[in-house]
């Protein structure tokens, strides 16, 4: 099998909708997603698994019920499982997110920004 590197850069431009992670690999049972924010999202909870943001451009918030933690390029945070949240980015944003397979963007909360699972670029 032969390995070959994953270029970020080259796999943002495939897709330009927002809040709709795309899976670029997978590590035992953990997704690596990139996904393009920009706007509100929704606010959730992933009762089952923790979730990593990897801010690779841009800037964007998390909100959380007491409290708000701004990420710029190159920030990560780990939002720990069953801890509400509600990401936000003012303008495009490009993240890589980390987390367990099956995991649904939208959480316990559902609804219109809820993406398709399991698209692979």
């Amino acid at each position: 099998m032969p390995f070959v590197p994953i270029n970020f850069k080259e796999k943002l431009a495939t897709f330009s909708d927002q809040w709709s992670p795309k899976i670029i690999a997978q590590m035992n049972d953990n997704h690596f997603k990139l996904v393009k924010c920009e706007g509100d999202f929704v606010w959730h909870r992933h009762d089952e698994t923790d979730e990593v943001f990897i801010v690779l451009d841009g800037k964007m918030s998390i909100e959380f019920r007491d409290d708000c933690v701004e990420l710029e390029t190159g920030e990560m945070l780990v939002v720990p499982k069953g801890v509400e949240h509600n990401p936000f980015a003012s303008a495009e944003c490009h993240v890589l997110v980390i987390e367990q397979t099956d995991t649904v963007n939208t959480g316990d909360a559902g609804g219109s920004k809820t993406a398709e699972n399991d698209v692979w670029i």
